[in-house]
């Protein structure tokens, strides 16, 4: 079991910590719904560093990335960020992952933390272009600090003006007394905020100045387990549960970074699925009756038939009702249509709806 370079910080705090992708995470601090409130509506902080990170570097840098992921890079300029994901060659999904343009010929990928092998086998075995290629996965420390109340309780730790970093953007400057921070804002909560990448020998002053900092405002630290009801909320995907290996980013409703404006991994297979068009849609759906959906309950028809799966489910803190997302056969994926939850044996209706669940 592998640690962050806060996890001493995190036991002190009284965090509740539980295995997580090989690493040792803290899962909740004073509980789910009092940390997700905090992030909604003030300042949290989430301890996220056992994420993976890669560095591409030289002249084919882009033509590699171009090559493995699904979206567009070449539209990427420094200080921008893309979220793409990795097509395998049987039409489902070896990650999804973020894209960084640092330098000319420079790249960060930033990747999820259960596959930062896998990743990495992937991209190696088809860079035939002479791409350097470092995984700095171990070196680095990544906070996210989400919240309305971020950029206004971080604004004294940096010089650079965090209200000026557009959604998708970065800067890298000082933060917190340390110098070459990656300030980014690609948040997966939902209200705003931005990530601070760092060194893992630097993380433990940021960690304490952002406390500092951040203490008039109500600040808190927040675990895996809010970060995973706030990500539900605005129905972004979980590598693992809504989109994995066998899904399509068609089906998953990622149609919208999958460029076949050029080549990549399994693109003309893609290309004709998009054509005839895809059996099953990843949906959201909120419950009808006081009930919570979980990953891996079967979803019915009126007449009981089974038509698809839960990929992620929840009681939703800010709605109060249960929400979830979960594939379908496209006859049933329509908004409004009525869709039942299979739950200890009893059909609980469901209504299919459009995301993000949570509107501010």
């Amino acid at each position: 079991m592998k640690n962050t370079a806060l996890t001493h910080i995190h036991e002190s705090l009284g965090a509740k910590m539980l295995p997580f992708a090989g690493y040792n995470m803290p899962i909740s601090y004073e509980g789910v719904n009092a940390e997700h409130e905090t992030v909604r509506n003030a300042v949290g902080v989430f301890d996220v560093s056992h994420m993976g990170e890669f560095l591409l570097t030289g002249p084919n840098a882009l033509a590699l990335i171009q090559k493995v992921t699904s979206n567009d890079a070449s539209t990427l300029t420094i200080g921008k960020a893309q979220y793409s994901c990795l097509p395998n060659q049987d039409g489902g999904i070896v990650d999804d992952l973020l894209v960084y343009k640092m330098k000319e010929e420079q790249y960060l990928l930033v990747v999820n933390a259960s596959n930062i092998e896998k990743d990495w086998n992937w991209i190696s075995a088809q860079n035939d272009l002479g791409v350097d290629m470092k995984n700095i996965s171990d070196d680095y420390s990544l906070l996210a600090i989400q919240g309305p109340k971020a950029v206004e309780a971080m604004q004294s730790l940096t010089s650079k003006d965090l209200s000026a970093i557009a959604y998708y953007h970065f800067e890298v400057g000082d933060f917190a007394g340390i110098e070459n921070v990656i300030i980014s804002a690609t948040g997966y909560t939902g209200s705003g905020g931005f990530e601070i990448y760092c060194k893992n020998d630097e993380v433990e002053q940021i960690w304490n100045k952002v406390f500092e900092a951040g203490a008039p405002f109500g600040i808190k630290p927040i675990g895996l387990a809010a970060r995973d009801t706030l990500r539900l909320e605005m129905g972004f995907c979980l590598y693992g549960n809504d989109i994995n290996d066998t899904t399509s980013p068609l089906e998953a409703g990622l149609g919208w970074i999958t460029k076949f404006t050029k080549d990549f991994t399994n693109a003309e297979n893609l290309n004709k699925q998009k054509e005839t068009g895809v059996t099953k849609k990843l949906v959201a759906f909120e419950m009808q009756e006081r009930a919570v959906p979980r990953h891996d309950y079967e979803i019915v028809d009126a007449s009981g038939s089974v038509i698809g799966i839960v990929t992620s489910g929840t009681m939703s803190p800010s709605m109060n009702k249960g929400i979830g997302m979960g594939y379908v056969t496209v006859a049933n994926s329509a908004l409004d249509s009525d869709i039942f939850i299979r739950i200890r044996k009893n059909d609980v209706l469901a209504k299919v709806v459009k995301l993000p669940f949570y509107k501010k």
